[in-house]
């Protein structure tokens, strides 16, 4: 507390952000080009900040058009696991983005944010239409509505 409420003061006084800040920023744009060089854009490098973001939600675009079905998850999280177990059950086959397993899965959270999604994981996608998160499609399965959208997004062919 005593460290924050120094920091907290500093800023209050400076025009200046901290240094602290500055090198945070610094080391979130080296790894949002990791993430960049793990899904290669064309000329990424003549991009600004706001431009990569743009890229990186194109990027999460696409990895939803390629499939039926796509989850942005978590590896640790059990909601996630309960999505994912859910769908698998209908016999989809779910592709899965584990985004603490992705290089700065932090700015494909970001993407997703920008798209619409709210923070937490999971993040369900089928037929390139965003669902939501957990709630959403356990709600949709109460309501026999999920399997219906599996089929229309052609993840299973068949239901009863």
């Amino acid at each position: 507390y005593m460290q924050f409420s120094t920091t907290a003061n500093k800023l209050a006084t400076t025009n200046t952000p901290p240094l602290g800040l500055k090198f945070l920023i610094a080391k979130a744009f080296k790894s949002f080009h990791k993430l960049l060089n793990y899904f290669p854009l064309p000329h990424i490098s003549n991009y600004s900040f706001s431009q990569q973001l743009v890229a990186a939600m194109d990027m999460v675009k696409r990895l939803v058009a390629e499939k039926p079905v796509v989850i942005f998850s978590q590896s640790n999280c059990c909601m996630s696991y309960s999505v994912k177990s859910l769908i698998c059950s209908f016999g989809a086959n779910p592709t899965v983005y584990e985004i603490d397993k992705i290089p700065n899965g932090q700015n494909i959270e970001r993407a997703l944010l920008q798209l619409g999604c709210r923070s937490s994981v999971p993040a369900v996608f089928i037929g390139e239409q965003f669902i939501g998160g957990a709630s959403e499609v356990i709600s949709l399965n109460v309501q026999n509505k999920l399997s219906q959208l599996l089929i229309r997004a052609r993840a299973i062919f068949i239901w009863s």
